[in-house]
């Protein structure tokens, strides 16, 4: 069997061509890793390196480079070689996706893993697929996102005030993470939460980011009521932090084409929670 390397393409805004997975440090629009940015290879690398990790951007930087969960790994950068067909001139990022906004959040969203083709190819939290568009057309109406569509990195959208983080940042095989895959990964998520000394609210988007949140704050020391609020659209509970600070938690069915082309989740509902962020 002959080898051929990956071809280069350009960036669908930049014209910058990248190989595909995108080459850290490489000029992708928004990158926050280098080339010399350590790498886990391994859940106990993840929680050294998330731990240690002392800034948002230190950590986003480490979290775009890990290879810790070799079927992400391998999932991954087969779409991003692969591709589907409609995105076939593009380069996909093909690494894990990094959290995304203000680094001083009032608010934290919480998703739960990158889509195969929309953050995956994109490099950024639901950006270039149905669930962002949906996404970021509320947080537009809401005042959080400066534009109402993300279609790439480098598109010039920004949040004000708000954060998109997530429990799983490899797109997994059947949107679909393994038990053990989300706690290595939790790690990541962890450390999102301590260095978020600003948040004030929470939105959590489906049932799995749901019982991960509730994971995370227990292991790092939060308050989290007994018995624990069942997820649902609209449920509200209230973590408590270090030195007291309250964090309101509300919950809200994911923006996932299963739920929004069915109508089990409209354009109301999703302002109506954002509404009480």
């Amino acid at each position: 069997m002959i080898w051929t390397p990956a071809p280069i393409l350009p960036h669908p805004l930049t014209g910058q061509e990248f190989a595909s997975p995108v080459p850290a440090g490489s000029g992708w629009p928004g990158d926050p890793a280098t080339s010399h940015t350590p790498v886990a290879t391994k859940a106990a690398e993840v929680a050294r390196l998330a731990g240690s990790a002392a800034s948002f951007a230190e950590l986003c930087a480490r979290v775009s480079v890990c290879r810790a969960c070799p079927r992400l790994v391998a999932w991954r950068e087969s779409v991003a070689v692969e591709k589907r067909h409609s995105f076939a001139d593009q380069p996909y990022w093909g690494r894990p996706v990094p959290s995304f906004g203000d680094p001083e959040p009032r608010v934290l969203i919480i998703g739960l893993a990158p889509a195969a083709h929309g953050g995956n190819r994109t490099g950024r939290m639901f950006t270039g697929d149905r669930s962002g568009d949906w996404l970021y057309a509320a947080l537009h109406r809401a005042g959080y996102a400066t534009q109402p569509t993300a279609v790439a990195a480098g598109d010039g959208q920004r949040l004000d005030g708000a954060r998109i983080v997530a429990p799983v940042h490899c797109a997994p095989p059947d949107n679909k993470p393994t038990p053990a895959e989300r706690t290595t990964c939790g790690h990541w998520l962890d450390r999102e939460l301590q260095l978020a000394e600003t948040v004030e609210s929470m939105l959590v988007l489906g049932g799995i980011g749901w019982q991960s949140l509730h994971a995370a704050a227990a292991r790092i020391g939060w308050s989290v009521p007994r018995p624990r609020v069942r997820f649902g659209h609209a449920a509200r509970t209230v973590f408590t932090a270090p030195a007291g600070r309250q964090i309101q938690v509300i919950g809200c069915y994911h923006v996932s084409q299963q739920n929004t082309f069915t109508g089990r989740l409209t354009q109301a509902m999703l302002d109506e929670v954002i509404a009480l962020l």
